[in-house]
């Protein structure tokens, strides 16, 4: 049987039944619904039947989706001013490793707290996977899409590059990772999340690996000696008593508890624009270790509302939603394909990093960002802390 929603395979059933019950009894049969869309080819599925279907299950359930992340509220609002279906956002700030925890603690379960899609760091795409917790869908644009897999289980959705998001004149301005060792920056410096489950904050160390290598090839050999080198400069930075062990978020960068926050571009730079100067923020890219960090995006294999996960990213990653993220600074996974065919509004583009720093970054492999995530998450706290 397709991944067909229990409760809905259960009604069909009971309505085709009491359809022919009464149709025996010489009673008036009653039409069955017909057959919902086939999931099982992971073929991309015609909108109108997407959306029929979707309405059938009349709710989706997100996982680890702030508002404020990319501008994500903008593409929920519109979501549902579309299709009208009830939106269920589980748990806005976990981490990608949380996301796919969810999937294994509700699989059985399913209900409103099992996730319907997921959103993490490419370094989790593969393993789940692997493990079998992801659905294999071809979205309509899926050859249009550069970072995939080539079996249809996950697909890049967007990518930011790593900042230095600095209340003025709380601190020095920095222009490179080992400014960041200055005593001037003691009990100053912070990440957006926590190493052991959050992507962001691996790829902060990652990317102060990069800097000090001064660079890394395609190997996952390069990988793992940067992240080495992120790992003994993050315990420097612990050392010396600046590294303040909190995640950074809007309010804390607001009350000026994080005068110098290490995040993605398109959360600095909203931030920034939040904010508007109270606290002034400067938001600069490091002169080394620039590394863009993307997200992929996948439907449970578990999804208690299959079709209205389909639909959700059918939605964002058509034009229209990876425009509104690119509203949020996110550079969208189809960036390439949208300015060539002339869609990308100037302003937009405008506001944007300058293309001379994006230029600079780094994009990891599939197998680097694999291999580095277990590396970082599995030696933080006895490199960092020596526990």
């Amino acid at each position: 049987m397709s991944k067909l929603n229990r409760r809905d395979f259960l009604k069909i059933s009971a309505t085709a039944g009491a359809s022919a019950v009464l149709a025996s009894c010489g009673g008036a049969a009653t039409e069955a619904p017909p057959a919902l869309p086939d999931l099982t080819t992971g073929a991309a599925i015609p909108l109108e039947d997407l959306i029929a279907a979707a309405k059938t299950e009349g709710q989706l359930n997100t996982i680890a989706i702030p508002r404020d992340w990319a501008n994500y509220g903008e593409a929920i609002d519109r979501f549902t001013e579309l299709y009208g279906l009830k939106y269920n956002g589980l748990n806005p700030d976990a981490g990608s490793a949380d996301e796919l925890e969810a999937i294994r603690a509700t699989k059985e379960t399913g209900g409103d707290q099992a996730p319907d899609t997921v959103d993490v760091g490419i370094g989790y795409g593969p393993g789940a996977k692997e493990e079998g917790l992801a659905a294999k869908y071809f979205l309509s644009t899926w050859d249009t899409i550069p970072v995939k897999d080539a079996d249809g289980y996950w697909f890049g959705e967007y990518y930011g590059i790593l900042t230095f998001e600095v209340i003025k004149g709380a601190v020095p301005t920095p222009t490179d990772w080992e400014d960041l060792l200055k005593p001037e920056y003691k009990g100053k410096v912070a990440m957006a999340g926590d190493v052991l489950k959050s992507n962001e904050a691996v790829m902060t160390v990652m990317a102060s690996g990069i800097s000090r290598a001064g660079g890394i090839d395609n190997t996952v050999e390069a990988a793992t000696k940067a992240a080495e080198m992120g790992l003994q400069f993050w315990k420097e930075v612990n050392a010396a008593g600046n590294f303040i062990p909190v995640i950074a978020d809007i309010g804390r960068i607001a009350a000026g508890e994080t005068p110098l926050t290490v995040e993605w571009n398109y959360l600095s730079l909203g931030n920034r624009d939040s904010l508007a100067g109270n606290p002034e923020l400067e938001i600069v890219v490091p002169k080394t270790g620039v590394l863009a960090g993307p997200y992929v995006g996948f439907v449970s294999a578990y999804a208690p509302h299959p079709y209205a996960g389909r639909l959700w990213y059918e939605f964002l990653m058509s034009d229209e939603g990876q425009l509104i993220w690119l509203k949020g600074y996110a550079y969208p996974m189809r960036y390439n394909d949208l300015a060539a065919r002339g869609v990308v509004p100037a302003d937009l583009a405008a506001k944007l990093p300058p293309a001379e720093d994006v230029a600079k970054a780094v994009f990891l492999s599939v197998e680097q960002q694999t291999a580095v995530k277990t590396y970082i998450t599995e030696n933080w706290r006895k490199v960092v802390y020596g526990e």
